[in-house]
């Protein structure tokens, strides 16, 4: 069965990013996908010092939880993050993840081709949703993934407290459900595959 990864950026255990990022995945449970969550809440993944040792196809020397996050990425066929707005951006933990996730792009770009979406939440409407999505995008794009939104914007976009913010679940909701849409696609052999 095709998996769909949620990635949560947010340090915050049951906040506003998780119930967002849960939010997503029911969405590709209910569509048939097996779903799997990595949250950053929980986990200890250092910073990327770029010694290099991936460029020599070793693995990334730092031992700590990205070991368990490289093995879910390359297993995953769609790829859904989602962060809190801190300071105009993603997470500092969310960005220690991407960066390291050099390896995979390293050795063989191996996430090339999964479909990818991205989920914000902010204080404000406009509280810099827009820009986190586009970091996210960009980490996204790096690594040769398909890049969907939510079919009008660039992926959800919430304002906190999110359980009340009925707009930005519909946002969530329909993003979740345009990577479904690409990944059902790529199930029926259709205009892309990774092989």
């Amino acid at each position: 069965m095709a998996m769909v990864l949620g990635i949560s950026g947010s340090p915050k255990s049951g906040r506003n990013t998780e119930y967002l990022l849960q939010r997503a995945l029911r969405v590709a449970s209910e569509r048939g996908y097996r779903t799997e969550s990595v949250l950053c809440s929980r986990l200890r993944v250092g910073f990327c010092t770029d010694c290099g040792e991936c460029s020599k196809g070793k693995p990334c020397p730092i031992d700590d939880d990205m070991v368990k996050i490289y093995e879910l990425l390359q297993n995953a066929d769609g790829i859904v993050v989602a962060s809190p707005v801190y300071f105009g951006s993603v997470t500092a933990q969310l960005k220690a993840i991407f960066d390291r996730t050099l390896p995979l792009r390293r050795q063989g770009f191996r996430l090339r081709d999964k479909a990818g979406c991205a989920i914000a939440v902010g204080g404000s409407r406009n509280g810099g949703q827009e820009k986190t999505i586009e970091a996210i995008h960009a980490w996204m794009h790096i690594h040769g993934m398909i890049v969907v939104g939510d079919n009008s914007h660039f992926g959800g976009i919430a304002v906190r407290p999110a359980e009340n913010d009925d707009v930005g679940i519909s946002t969530v909701e329909a993003t979740a459900s345009k990577l479904c849409d690409l990944l059902d696609l790529k199930k029926k052999g259709g205009c892309w595959s990774s092989e």
